[in-house]
């Protein structure tokens, strides 16, 4: 084989070569300066998956507790709706994970709230000065009362819900891999009587070579 075929071979193995590495960058790693986000699956796990509390853990353990309280016939088919407080002030956070329990709280509600429909009341009583508020100046005639007219006294609760997060983690020293076991209860409490007329819990455990930063 000539010296010039060599030559030639040589410099195609290095363009080809060239080539392949230039499409690799373009493939695994985008830095381009403007590019646009990407929506994802809220139920799915993404590549920046940690062992703490994510969005497909919310969802399908909200989910499941809409469902199973759905089904409670002394809760939901009683003659007069009874009236519910779902927040996150008695929801304990005990565990090793960081997270915003309004997540949890506010997406229980809302979905319990939309299939329901009206056959459980919620209350807001992180509202309250703003009810106040709005009462004091329809009582005092510089507001007109609501089309709804109005009421002697504000609502009382029926029941109001608890839990908590807790948590188990185990850590290996030698190869930086970690495992968290959740164990998330929840309690539906009556209000005059401190009995719990409902209870569920929801529990998962996951295991990752390294851990993210959640915030």
């Amino acid at each position: 084989m000539s010296k010039k075929i060599i030559k030639y071979i040589g410099a195609l193995m290095s363009v080809m070569l060239l080539s392949g590495c230039v499409g690799l960058n373009k493939t695994t790693v985008d830095n381009t300066p403007g590019r646009t986000s990407i929506y994802q699956d809220i139920n799915s796990v993404d590549q920046y998956s940690g062992v703490g509390v994510e969005s497909q853990d919310i969802s399908s353990m909200t989910d499941k507790m809409v469902r199973d309280l759905m089904s409670m016939q002394h809760i939901v088919a009683k003659s007069t709706a009874p009236r519910i407080i779902i927040d996150e002030q008695y929801f304990k956070n005990q565990s090793s994970s960081r997270i915003n329990k309004a997540l949890i709280t506010e997406r229980l509600m809302v979905n319990l709230n939309r299939a329901s429909r009206g056959r459980l009341i919620f209350l807001e009583r992180g509202a309250m000065e703003m009810i106040e508020a709005e009462r004091a100046m329809k009582r005092s005639g510089h507001l007109s009362e609501g089309s709804l007219g109005s009421t002697n006294k504000i609502y009382g609760a029926d029941y109001r819900l608890t839990g908590k997060i807790m948590s188990l983690d185990a850590i290996n020293q030698k190869s930086g891999g970690n495992s968290r076991y959740h164990q998330i209860s929840f309690k539906l409490v009556d209000l005059e009587t401190g009995a719990i007329v409902w209870s569920n819990m929801y529990e998962f455990k996951k295991a990752a070579q390294t851990d993210v930063i959640y915030r």
